[in-house]
């Protein structure tokens, strides 16, 4: 017998197995909806149930109190190690116990490439999700005027996609 969680609250239909995001996250989605990967829409009904990750256990000592450490999503994808000791109130907004958090940002390497719109060099920027950009060195961000500071220049990377010098990836098709 299906429990009364696992009903669509929209329509009564059962909800169908979990399912796993390329980010990671989890989810179930009514059994009367399904997602069009062509149309990025929900054909039926559109109900979402979002699980909960739960935090992954790591193998490093907490450098406040020295109690173990855990890898934590947040419901908006972003990671962070944070003290395993430590918790949020949220009557009072406030953290209990130890309050120890490490966001997790992603990796920067240096390339052997030169900006084509400023000559500086180019870094390679890999996101926390894996996701990979070309983008000049001297690009940054001014917190306190929310604005992007030093040169714009970016490219996206595709996961299968090897990077050549030339750029001819990106040209259009030639018509003979």
């Amino acid at each position: 017998m299906t429990q009364n969680n696992d009903l669509c609250p929209k329509c009564g239909a059962p909800l169908s197995e979990i399912t796993e995001t390329p980010t990671g996250r989890r989810l179930q989605r009514c059994t009367k909806g399904s997602w069009n990967p062509q149309t990025h829409k929900t054909e039926g009904c559109d109900y979402v149930k979002w699980l909960e990750i739960e935090p992954q256990q790591l193998d490093e000592k907490c450098p406040k109190c020295g109690a173990p450490l855990v890898l934590q999503v947040t419901r908006f994808g972003k990671k962070m190690k944070k003290c395993s000791a430590g918790s949020w109130d949220k009557e009072t907004k406030k953290v209990i116990g130890c309050d120890y958090v490490e966001w997790i940002n992603g990796t920067t390497e240096n390339l052997d490439e030169k900006c084509p719109k400023c000559g500086e060099n180019l870094v390679l920027f890999t996101t926390t999700n894996g996701k990979k950009m070309k983008k000049c060195s001297t690009s940054g961000w001014d917190r306190e005027a929310k604005k992007a500071t030093g040169c714009d220049y970016i490219l996206w990377l595709k996961a299968d996609q090897v990077s050549s010098d030339n750029g001819e990836e990106y040209l259009p098709p030639e018509e003979f």
